[in-house]
Formats: structure tokens, sequence, C-alpha cells
């Protein structure tokens, strides 16, 4: 797989011998888990939520996409995604819980037309 070789190549090697290889690693890598998560990678896609969810590493503090990203995670079966989007929306309206989630299927609509175009 073409990404999980770039993503080797960005990590450390101290990094990965600790498991320590998430997206959020730094600000330059919000970039490449998008295009993980593109690719089907769950832990990207949580990592981003991560990063959203914080404000961290090149990303705004966005809890909207924070949710959407570990929705996206959780429906991908990543363990940690649903207790974190939970988390997440406690602090959130209803409205913009509906905003995510609307967000999280116009993104699978991408990735669903993107796979079918190839």
């Amino acid at each position: 797989m073409v990404m999980a070789q770039t993503w080797i190549k960005l990590v450390s090697e101290t990094e990965a011998s600790e498991g320590a290889m998430d997206c959020a690693a730094t600000d330059s890598l919000v970039a490449t888990c998008l295009a993980a998560a593109a690719a089907g990678d769950m832990d990207a896609l949580f990592d981003l939520g991560v990063a959203f969810s914080t404000g961290s590493h090149g990303a705004p503090c966005d809890l909207i996409e924070a949710h959407k990203w570990f929705n996206l995670a959780a429906v991908g079966g990543h363990e940690e995604a649903a207790t974190c989007r939970a988390e997440v929306s406690d602090d959130m309206t209803a409205r913009e819980i509906a905003e995510a989630q609307r967000r999280a299927r116009e993104w699978l609509r991408m990735m669903r037309s993107d796979s079918q175009a190839a």
C-alpha cells in the first residue's frame, strides 16, 4: 500500500519503535492524514478527529469536524472513536451534531464516487 510506505518515511525510528505512529505527531501530518483517510485508514480518521477536537497540529478547533472524523472512524470499526465522538457531542448542539453527520455522509459519498471513477 503506497500510503503505508509514505507514512513510514515520515515517522522517526524512535517514534515507530515506541508505537507513536499517530498522524497528529506533527503539523505537516494533517495533510497526510487526509490522504490516508481517503484511502480508508481508520487510524487517520481518528487522528483527524483528535486534531480538530483539540485544535492542534495545524487544525483549528472545530467540534463539527472532530465529530465527523470520529464518526467516520467509529463506523469503520475504530475502537476509541465512538467514545471520543460521544465526548465531543456533549459540547455540541443538536444542530451542530446534525451538521457533522451531514458532513460525514458527504465524505462517504465523495469517497464512493471517487472509487467508482477510478
